[in-house]
């Protein structure tokens, strides 16, 4: 297994992973999430153009799980995780989210972010024994308050969701600097019916 950009030829597959990734949450009584339609290939290619796309590839060179990021208040925001089923536990999550936060360390950013769902044991309980801790109200930076604002009024808010955020060694040592591929959140990228389910569908352990 190995992690790399996306490319465009792959997002299509993107899609699949994320499908198949979304029917865990059936068994749970989340139809809702497991029927939304993953993101459009004019999205996903929007992120891969800015450089925040990252597959992981089997041997064969088939992505078979995928991170999409943006920068939201000085750290990288996890827009999207998932895992195929078929991959599922085999450490593919944790691996994106660290490679994720060797770049955006070097790249000065302060910490990983990501919203989830509080009570689904491979989102929130997950990211929690990966070294993130949920975020009290008053700790939430307006960029994360506006894309809580945008779950909540999709009916995300349903079943009870969370910030939460992992801090990046060295960060602080670390002096922002301008990189390409650490672009300012994109506010022209079209909202899905539901936001992303951000921290995976399927386990990703």
């Amino acid at each position: 297994m190995r992690i790399r950009p996306a490319s465009r030829a792959e997002l299509p597959l993107l899609q699949e992973i994320e499908r198949a990734a979304g029917e865990p949450f059936r068994a749970l009584g989340m139809a809702a999430v497991a029927d939304d339609e993953p993101p459009s290939i004019e999205t996903l290619d929007r992120f891969r153009r800015a450089g925040h796309a990252w597959v992981t590839a089997d041997s064969g060179d088939r992505p078979v799980a995928y991170l999409l990021c943006e920068e939201v208040d000085g750290a990288a925001h996890v827009e999207q995780l998932s895992v195929h089923p078929s991959a599922a536990r085999r450490g593919l999550g944790s691996g994106l989210l660290d490679h994720l936060a060797v770049c955006a360390a070097a790249d000065g950013l302060s910490a990983l972010t990501l919203t989830t769902f509080a009570d689904v044991p491979w989102n929130a309980p997950y990211y929690a024994r990966l070294g993130f801790r949920a975020l009290a109200d008053d700790e939430l930076t307006e960029g994360l308050r506006e894309i809580r604002r945008a779950e909540a009024s999709c009916g995300l808010d349903q079943w009870p969701r969370v910030c939460m955020r992992r801090g990046l060694a060295g960060a602080a040592a670390s002096p922002p600097r301008t990189v390409p591929v650490r672009t300012p959140r994109p506010r022209a990228l079209p909202p899905r019916s539901l936001p992303p389910r951000t921290a995976g569908a399927a386990p990703p352990f």
